[in-house]
């Protein structure tokens, strides 16, 4: 008993270690980690989060709920206890974000403001997605349904998911659509500058309607001069 209270501790300390560590990396407003630990509201709502989930897995459901909707109400951030989330998350900001019951998130992700992790509302079950490894969720985007959003893989700002994301892969558009980035991780953390890919298809398009156009109009001089 006291040997597996002691790696209980031990993780939670490696833990709270990891999330201080994901803000002061990948956040270049972070000064100190004492203002992170004290002020950053995301971070305050995972740590909320932690003490949730331990409750709700001890059968203290009531006192898991009311730490999640405390949190909710001064983070602005609404984690279900139920969620699943690994090491090192990044909320950034934060208002907005809805993390569901079954969300499964892995290690060293990142979520900005105004992102939701939830269902459709149809199934039973496991009914929220799952983040991998090292995935970024650009502001305003949803993730709806319980499927899979591989590692590496990037969530364009204010792209709707609704069907799977292989890894290293980005999403964009409504609803999102999947472009390839090199099949590598992507180290930029840049939701915007990503491509499009409905835009490349209209470029192709307008590139081949043009050289097609450019071959009718000799067709048509040369018609021209054969009847003269």
């Amino acid at each position: 008993m006291l040997s597996r209270s002691r790696q209980e501790g031990d993780c939670v300390f490696k833990n709270l270690k990891a999330d201080i560590d994901a803000v002061m990396e990948r956040d270049p407003a972070a000064r100190s980690r004492a203002e992170v630990f004290f002020l950053y509201s995301g971070f305050k709502a995972v740590r909320s989060h932690r003490k949730a989930n331990w409750c709700l897995r001890h059968n203290l459901k009531f006192l898991a709920r009311w730490i999640s909707q405390r949190s909710r109400h001064k983070t602005g951030i609404e984690i279900h206890p139920g969620a699943t989330i690994g090491k090192g998350l990044f909320i950034d900001h934060g208002m907005g974000v809805v993390i569901g019951e079954t969300t499964v998130i892995g290690d060293n992700c990142t979520i900005y403001q105004n992102v939701t992790l939830g269902g459709t509302g149809k199934e039973t079950g496991k009914r929220h997605p799952t983040l991998g490894n090292n995935v970024l969720v650009g502001s305003g985007a949803k993730v709806l349904g319980p499927f899979k959003v591989g590692d590496n893989a990037r969530i364009a700002a204010g792209a709707v998911v609704l069907s799977e994301v292989p890894p290293n892969a980005t999403a964009v558009g409504v609803p999102a659509r999947v472009v390839k980035v090199n099949g590598v991780r992507s180290e930029t953390l840049d939701q915007i500058h990503v491509s499009d890919p409905v835009a490349l298809a209209l470029c192709n398009l307008e590139h081949k309607i043009f050289e097609l156009q450019k071959q009718l109009d000799e067709l048509k001089k040369e018609n021209v001069k054969s009847e003269e």
